[in-house]
């Protein structure tokens, strides 16, 4: 079908049109090209920029490094760079620098089982080893992950403290994605290391997104991280790096890790311009992520404001107060339904309130999340209104469609 003909059929409802599979193909490719076109957005994933738009960052490359120095080989220079770089923000004596965060905490928590003696990692059962990399701790790296709890929310003093079965390492999703972004508070925090301490494991930060934490904290990175003994992060979830990660520990730790980094495939000839996007992004969107946290939650209040004035039955912003520039928006939909709602008013008005897909958690429910970055900081509260009041009018009109 073409892009004219398919543009026809939007009033129809989407069970109606084409087959599921192909009908999501079609959304999605929609979506990207109205995120590409769109005049305004409350942010925007590097994944959807084209090739030309992600090699504009290296512009500023001679900003954050000396271009004249050699290029990297097998981690060094601007590697090594980054890592020191690392390091200095999260307070620990060094870093590694790795191609995934996949392959980072896997080496991490491998090389934590050695000196306890215990393979065993309590977490989430949402943590994203858990949901997202395919049993990778048992299956590749002989870890043994046993589940704390599946509540929506980070694991409790309690919980930690009443698990039936010791364990080598405590791993921390800080925030936790699949729950809503959400963090606890720094009384909870401190009081949970306190346990895990207490029952003789360390305690490991999953903190791809940790960057984002400090208003929700009232710290500063390196006191977050001094609770821990080794911290990930990412380079390109928070910081719209190229990708990567690293993770910051004793140095004795770190030293270990680029030996098994290696081992892993990890240790790769040349990865400059990852690790420059990446020098890019603590230069560039790390000061700026504070101001993000705190105009998502601008941008929650009016999403709540906006769909009671056009009489939605009930909205769900989680968390009700942001933690993070993050957070998921619930409604009393099918998500299909929304999902092509929300193309059409991104295509029709060149606004795109919704730049990530639309799930269903359940029959008649739809949850998306909501990311407010740098394009987002000049929507006011009544842009934020006005968009949603669009939108829910095409919304109204694909469900009686």
């Amino acid at each position: 079908m073409s892009e004219a003909a398919e543009t026809t059929q939007q009033g129809a409802r989407p069970s109606e049109r084409v087959p599921n599979a192909e009908r999501r193909k079609r959304l999605r490719e929609r979506r990207i090209r109205a995120s590409r076109s769109a005049e305004r957005m409350l942010g925007r994933a590097g994944g959807l920029r084209t090739l030309r738009e992600r090699l504009a960052l290296l512009e500023q490359a001679g900003d954050v490094y000396d271009l004249d120095e050699p290029a990297d080989m097998y981690g060094d220079g601007v590697v090594e760079a980054l890592e020191d770089k690392v390091a200095g923000l999260l307070g620990k004596e060094a870093a590694a620098f790795f191609p995934t965060g996949t392959m980072a905490q896997q080496v991490a928590l491998r090389c934590w089982a050695g000196r306890t003696g215990n393979p065993t990692v309590a977490l989430h059962a949402l943590a994203h080893p858990e949901v997202h990399e395919r049993h990778a701790f048992s299956q590749v790296s002989g870890l043994r992950p046993v589940r704390v709890t599946s509540e929506p929310r980070l694991p409790t003093a309690d919980e930690v403290r009443g698990l039936d079965e010791p364990f080598g390492a405590l791993m921390l999703e800080l925030p936790l994605r699949d729950a809503g972004f959400v963090l606890p508070s720094w009384e909870e925090l401190t009081e949970v290391v306190e346990v895990a301490r207490e029952r003789e494991a360390v305690v490991h930060f999953d903190g791809a997104r940790l960057w984002e934490s400090t208003v929700h904290f009232e710290r500063p990175l390196d006191e977050i991280a001094d609770l821990a003994d080794s911290v990930y992060v990412s380079f390109y979830k928070s910081l719209d790096g190229y990708g990567g990660a690293a993770v910051a520990g004793p140095r004795t730790l770190i030293d270990e890790m680029k030996t098994w980094r290696h081992r892993y495939g990890g240790t790769v000839f040349q990865q400059f311009p990852t690790a420059l996007s990446a020098l890019i992004g603590l230069e560039r969107e790390l000061p700026r992520l504070p101001d993000y946290v705190r105009h998502a939650r601008v941008v929650a209040g009016a999403l709540r404001d906006g769909f009671a004035a056009a009489g939605v039955p009930w909205t769900r912003v989680h968390p009700e107060e942001p933690h993070t520039n993050e957070f998921q928006l619930w409604l009393p939909y099918d998500a299909d339904d929304v999902a092509e709602a929300a193309v059409r008013h991104a295509e029709e008005t060149k606004t795109l309130l919704f730049a990530r897909p639309w799930a269903a958690p359940g029959p008649g429910l739809a949850v998306t999340e909501i990311d407010v970055r740098a394009v987002g900081l000049s929507w006011t509260a009544e842009d934020v209104r006005v968009a949603v009041a669009e939108f829910v009018e095409r919304l109204k009109e694909q469900i009686s469609g």
